[in-house]
C-alpha cells in the first residue's frame, strides 16, 4: 500500500520514473532515411559491377588497353558522390534556399561557357562538356543545372505563395529562368536533358497547385522550341527517323537501337550471366553509359531488368513519401523535384533503350557510367535524406498528408486567409 500523500506509480527519480526507463522514440523519417540510403548504395554497387562488365572489353580493345580503365574512374566518381551525399545529408537543407539563386546563375554561366569554342568540348556533334578537367574529367554543366532548377524553383515558390495564380506573375521568376536554361541546353544540343528539366519543371508547378490551363502556353512554347531544335540539328533528326523506322537505315541511324533490342532479346528470362554478354564487343555503342540497360538485359535477362525497375519504383515511393509528409513548403518542393528528376531520367532511359522513345542520351541514374551525372545525383539524394530526418521539415503525421504545400495557391480569397485568421473568425462565431 502506498503511504499518505504519495500517488501510486510515482518513483523518487521523477514524476513518471527515470528517463532511462522510457522507451526511446525514433525521429520521424528515420525509416525513409534508412531505406533510401540502403537502396542507393545497392543501386550504386550494382552499377559499378555492370559498368565494369559492360566496359572491360571495349576499354581493353580501345586506346587505353586497360580493362579496368572505366572501373577505376567509376570507383573514384562513386566515392566522391557518396562522400558528398553523406555531407549533404548532414547539412540543413534550408540553407540551400538562400544559395539557390546564386547556384542558378552559376549554372547558366557554365552552360554559356560550354558553347565557347576552345572551352567547350565537342563529341558526336554535341558540345556539352568543359574541356578543362583534372585527370581527364570533363565536367558537364547540364547535370548541375538540373539540381539548380529544382532548388531555384522551390525557393521562389515557397517565398511567394501567390505566384502560381497568374501567368503574368509566373513569367519572369518561374518561366523565363528555367526556359533560358532549357534553351542553352538545346543549343548544345542535348534534347534529353532539356526534356528532363521540362518534366521536373512541370511537375513542381503542378505539385504547387497551379491551374493546368496556365501551363498550356509554356507547353506550346516548349514544343515549338523542341521542334525547331530537331529541324536544325541533323543528329537529332536522324534519331527521330531511327525511332520511327530503325530498319530503314540498319547500319546507320538505326544501328544503335537495333543492337539494343538484340541485346535485350538475347538475354531471355535469366540472361547469359554477368560478363558473358557479347554486345560489349563493339556491337552496341555507348554500352556502359546510355545503353547499359541493354547489357543488363543480355547478361541478367528479364529478371535483372525487372529488378532494376523495382529498385526505381521503391525509390519513387520513398521519395514522394518524404515529400508528402514534409510540411515545410521549400522542403516539399525540393523532395518532389529530386524524386521526379530521378524517376523521369530512369523512365526516359528505359523507354529509349526499349525503343519506345527516340534515343536522347539520358543515362540511367546511379547505374550508368558517369562523372558529373553520378556526383550530382548522389548529392541530390543527400539533400533528400536530410529532408527526411530534419526537424525543421516538420514531418507530418500519417493522416495529415497534403501534397499542395501552398495554402490558397489556386483557391478563392475566402479560403486563402491565414489559419490564425480563420481560427479567430470561428471563435467569434461560436461566442
Amino acid at each position: 500500500m502506498s503511504g499518505p500523500g504519495k500517488k501510486p506509480g510515482r518513483k523518487p527519480g521523477g514524476r513518471l520514473g527515470s528517463r532511462a526507463a522510457r522507451p526511446r522514440r525514433r525521429p520521424a523519417g528515420t525509416s525513409e532515411y534508412i531505406v533510401l540510403t540502403v537502396l542507393t548504395i545497392m543501386l550504386l554497387a550494382f552499377g559499378v559491377v555492370m559498368v565494369f562488365s559492360a566496359s572491360w572489353a571495349g576499354s581493353y580493345l580501345g586506346d587505353t588497353h586497360d580493362s579496368f580503365y572505366y572501373l577505376k574512374r567509376e570507383l573514384v566518381f562513386a566515392a566522391a558522390g557518396l562522400a558528398l551525399m553523406f555531407i549533404m545529408a548532414r547539412i540543413d537543407y534550408r540553407r540551400l534556399r538562400k544559395l539557390a539563386p546564386f547556384l542558378m546563375a552559376a549554372s547558366l554561366a557554365l552552360l554559356a561557357l560550354v558553347l565557347i569554342p576552345g572551352i567547350g568540348h565537342k563529341t558526336n556533334g554535341a558540345r556539352r562538356w568543359i574541356g578543362v578537367g583534372m585527370g581527364g574529367f570533363q565536367p558537364q554543366p547540364a547535370e548541375l543545372v538540373k539540381l539548380a532548377v529544382i532548388l531555384y524553383m522551390a525557393s521562389v515558390m515557397s517565398a511567394r505563395r501567390r505566384l502560381l495564380t497568374s501567368l503574368r506573375e509566373m513569367a519572369l521568376p518561374l518561366l523565363v529562368v528555367p526556359a533560358l536554361a532549357c534553351g542553352l541546353v538545346l543549343v548544345e544540343p542535348d534534347l534529353g536533358t532539356s526534356l528532363t528539366i521540362c518534366i521536373v519543371f512541370g511537375s513542381m508547378l503542378i505539385i504547387g497547385g497551379v491551374r493546368l490551363r496556365l501551363l498550356a502556353l509554356p507547353a506550346l512554347g516548349g514544343s515549338v522550341a523542341t521542334a525547331l531544335s530537331v529541324l536544325v540539328s541533323p543528329h537529332q533528326a536522324s534519331r527521330i527517323t531511327a525511332f520511327l523506322d530503325p530498319w530503314k537505315d540498319a547500319q546507320g541511324s538505326g544501328y544503335q537501337i537495333i543492337q539494343s533490342l538484340v541485346g535485350l532479346a538475347s538475354g531471355g528470362l535469366f540472361g547469359v550471366g554477368i560478363g558473358n554478354g557479347v554486345q560489349k564487343f563493339d556491337w552496341l555503342p555507348e554500352n556502359h553509359t546510355d545503353m547499359i540497360l541493354s547489357v543488363i538485359g543480355e547478361e541478367l535477362g528479364l529478371i535483372g531488368v525487372l529488378a532494376v525497375l523495382l529498385g526505381f519504383a521503391v525509390f519513387a515511393f520513398i521519395g514522394y513519401r518524404i515529400a508528402l509528409k514534409c510540411r515545410d513548403p521549400f522542403g516539399k518542393y525540393v523532395a518532389a523535384g529530386i524524386t521526379t528528376l530521378m524517376i523521369s531520367q530512369a523512365t526516359v532511359n528505359f523507354c529509349a533503350v526499349t525503343g519506345m522513345l527516340p534515343l536522347t542520351g539520358v543515362p540511367l541514374p546511379i547505374i550508368s557510367y558517369g562523372g558529373s551525372s553520378l556526383v550530382v545525383i548522389l548529392a541530390s539524394i543527400g539533400i533528400l535524406l536530410n529532408i527526411a530526418v530534419n526537424p525543421r521539415s516538420k514531418i507530418a503525421a500519417p493522416g495529415a498528408r497534403n501534397f499542395k504545400a501552398i495554402e490558397g495557391g489556386n483557391r478563392s480569397r475566402r479560403n486563402s486567409r491565414a489559419p490564425r485568421a480563420r481560427a479567430g473568425s470561428r471563435r467569434r462565431a461560436h461566442a
